[in-house]
């Protein structure tokens, strides 16, 4: 059962507002409340002298108003962006990463921003993001700095058959919300789909026969999917190339990119072997929404 609130982290900076501000329209949308949270940033213990004075305590205290004002910041925005919806603000504890995690347990989502200050400016690229990616329990969504395109459409992503449905149902829920198309794009560069997702083995097969091949396998998986959103304009396309950086071009005519956690970075914890969730991370031209089974 989907979350009753949308999770946002905010440190204060610019793009984590942005985040808010995409996360309250998105708790707007869903008829949902909106919780902002932040995680007060703690100093290595070498340097934190050099940031303020006092002993580690006020040290503390400093960096714990410095959040409550991020919250404050987060909560004036969204008032200002969706002033009808519910809004809570909490700090959290502990490192970002697992905190942020934790937060999003039993939530519709967890918003964060593509860069920030203190702590996050040097970990929401890097490790928060990577890792609220493979371990967030809800759906993770990375707002991007560059302007979104209001008006483009949904990408989903299509690249393990075993873990779609969530993220199936979470795109084609987010194009009928705003109103947009839904294009469903499988890219693929050093393996034959159908071998994948048929479990037929075609090694003499040429490009444009699995293409077609893989085109048919597609429209059959959204087919059902069609019938449940009949107010959804639907386009697929299966492209021979670099997943990453195909879906990746793909979100610059978009206001939203949707994938499913791979299965083997769950299993293991870490990056996927194609690397598509880090490509996106790092080089999408919109929010991109990470969704788990």
């Amino acid at each position: 059962m989907e979350g009753s609130q949308i999770i946002a982290a905010t440190d204060g900076s610019q793009a984590s507002l942005r985040a808010v501000e995409w996360a309250a329209h998105e708790a707007s949308l869903r008829g949902k409340a909106l919780r902002i949270v932040s995680v007060p940033e703690m100093l290595p213990r070498m340097s934190w002298r050099q940031h303020a004075p006092g002993t580690p305590d006020t040290v503390t205290d400093v960096l714990h108003e410095a959040s409550e004002a991020a919250l404050a910041a987060g909560a004036a925005r969204a008032a200002a962006e969706e002033p009808q919806i519910a809004l809570t603000t909490g700090l959290l504890a502990g490192p970002p990463a697992p905190a942020l995690a934790e937060a999003g347990d039993g939530a519709a989502m967890l918003v964060t921003g593509s860069r920030g200050a203190g702590a996050f400016a040097a970990l929401t690229l890097g490790s928060v993001s990577r890792y609220l990616a493979i371990h967030a329990p809800c759906p993770v969504v990375m707002v991007r700095e560059q302007d979104t395109d209001t008006q483009g459409q949904v990408v989903l992503a299509v690249r393990d058959p075993g873990s779609q449905p969530a993220a199936l149902r979470f795109a084609f829920d987010e194009a009928e919300l705003r109103g947009a198309a839904l294009q469903a794009i499988l890219a693929w560069q050093l393996f034959l789909p159908t071998m994948r997702l048929t479990g037929t083995e075609r090694p003499g097969a040429e490009v444009g026969e699995v293409t077609a091949e893989a085109t048919r396998w597609l429209a059959g998986q959204l087919a059902p999917w069609r019938q449940s959103y009949p107010g959804v304009t639907v386009t697929e396309e299966v492209v021979h190339g670099q997943p990453g950086r195909v879906l990746a071009g793909a979100s610059a005519r978009a206001q939203l990119i949707v994938l499913g956690r791979d299965r083997a970075e769950q299993a293991s914890g870490q990056p996927g072997t194609k690397a598509v969730t880090h490509a996106l991370l790092h080089h999408a031209h919109c929010a991109v929404a990470i969704v788990p089974e």
